[in-house]
């Protein structure tokens, strides 16, 4: 039987399907029909495409946990009848939304690819074209068991093929614009795809993909710093709504031996606040036996991080609180690698 592979295309907006207002010369979204028409490229395509397009593109700015729920709702509802998924997106959340979605399409048996571009669509020298005919390629490859290839969320930019939970945009003007610090290339694109394969993920294929709608994100992000207030910390951490802390420490895990800060944090664990020790460091692991400042964090009742990234780390907290109302169980799940986003030796 010969295989007829067929990709769904996720437009959401972004920089990639931006075009120029001919009266003021500002970047406003392209209808999709208008996107398609700068992309002459998709004709010579072999694969098949069908597009779902947002009734409104949004910028990646104003991307919400609704939205990833709504991503989880298309993927689910075509999920038999596509080898793979691409979703085009903005850059300044695309390893926020990516992460979330590897915690929920558990046990994902298809590639979710989400990429975009740093220049719009049908500019000269902009980097989406590449960008989005190697996404579909890379998401319709599967061995000769008919099994896909590359089953898990992923990143692609620039030729790299990343794990989306382990990816953070790091840089604002470079068609490099992202990177996963703590973990290898799933795929490199050149003149041939070279894939990684004892770095991606196996699931089991005989098992049906589970999709989770539900994220609570009553969690706060903030960085330690030389010179941190007491007050506006306790501030944070008195509101009755929080539930979990992204904690970003110094080097290895390391924070100010200040007593205030060491009770604050005490007292916010004792009454259930998940609190999570990552590094400031985009490369390197929260280590928090090494020095004794971090034993301290965890005499405190602060849990590692391990290699994670802010984004992963944030989405974790937040599918977990959905899924576990007991604070013990999201720690401890916190400590478990769920699907790549974190390596424990």
């Amino acid at each position: 039987m010969v295989r007829s592979d067929k990709v769904l295309l996720i437009y959401t907006g972004g920089t990639i399907g931006m075009g120029k207002n001919p009266q003021t010369k500002a970047l406003v979204p392209l209808d999709f029909s208008q996107f398609v028409s700068k992309l002459p490229e998709l004709e010579q395509v072999e694969t098949g495409i069908d597009v779902y397009q947002f009734a409104s593109p949004i910028d990646s700015s104003n991307m919400m946990p609704d939205n990833w729920a709504n991503l989880v709702r298309i993927i689910v509802e075509n999920y038999d009848h596509y080898d793979g998924f691409v979703i085009l997106h903005g850059t300044d959340t695309m390893a926020y939304t990516a992460s979330a979605l590897s915690f929920m399409l558990e046990n994902l048996t298809k590639p979710v690819i989400l990429t975009g571009s740093q220049l719009p669509i049908g500019q000269l020298r902009t980097d989406g074209k590449e960008n989005l005919v190697t996404s579909i390629e890379l998401a319709a490859q599967h061995h000769d068991d008919g099994t896909a290839t590359i089953p898990e969320v992923c990143i692609y930019f620039n030729g790299s093929l990343l794990r989306g939970n382990r990816s953070t945009k790091q840089n604002a003007e470079g068609f490099t614009a992202f990177a996963s610090f703590n973990y290898p290339h799933l795929c490199d694109a050149g003149v041939n795809f070279t894939f990684h394969d004892h770095h991606i993920l196996q699931p089991d294929f005989t098992r049906p993909m589970i999709p989770h709608y539900e994220m609570d994100s009553n969690i706060v992000v903030f960085s330690l710093f030389p010179g941190i207030q007491e007050q506006i910390v306790r501030h944070v951490l008195a509101a009755p709504e929080l539930k979990s802390i992204v904690m970003r420490s110094f080097g290895s895990g390391n924070a100010p031996q200040q007593s205030w800060l060491l009770n604050l944090l005490k007292d916010a664990s004792d009454r259930g606040v998940t609190i999570v020790n990552i590094s400031q460091c985009v490369s390197g692991c929260v280590e928090m036996s090494l020095y004794g400042t971090g034993y301290q964090l965890m005499d405190a009742g602060v849990i590692s991080g391990y290699d994670s990234t802010v984004e992963a780390a944030a989405t974790k907290l937040m599918y977990l609180q959905a899924r576990y109302k007991n604070p013990v169980e999201v720690r401890r799940m916190m400590n478990k690698n769920l699907c790549g986003e974190i390596t424990i030796a």
